[in-house]
């Protein structure tokens, strides 16, 4: 799947090379990006690509503020 980051997106990916960041090389990462600064728009776009179980599954493994992890595993239980 082809994915390029929504322009709802790019404002939290400030620091990156928006040309070379792909959905194919760097899920974890945006998943990772969104989860922690995203708002609902791009959220919603996020999870079109992954299921709320992915998510979840991944969750242990993401660099998230304790705060935002917690939220999370509220959000997705």
């Amino acid at each position: 799947m082809s994915q390029s980051i929504p322009d709802t997106a790019k404002k939290y990916f400030w620091g990156d090379n928006l040309a070379e960041l792909s959905w194919q090389k760097h899920n974890k990462y945006i998943i990772q990006t969104l989860l922690e600064k995203g708002d609902i728009v791009p959220l919603r776009w996020l999870f079109t690509l992954v299921t709320r179980e992915e998510v979840k599954k991944m969750l242990p493994t993401l660099h998230l503020q304790k705060k935002s992890s917690n939220f999370w595993n509220i959000y997705l239980s």
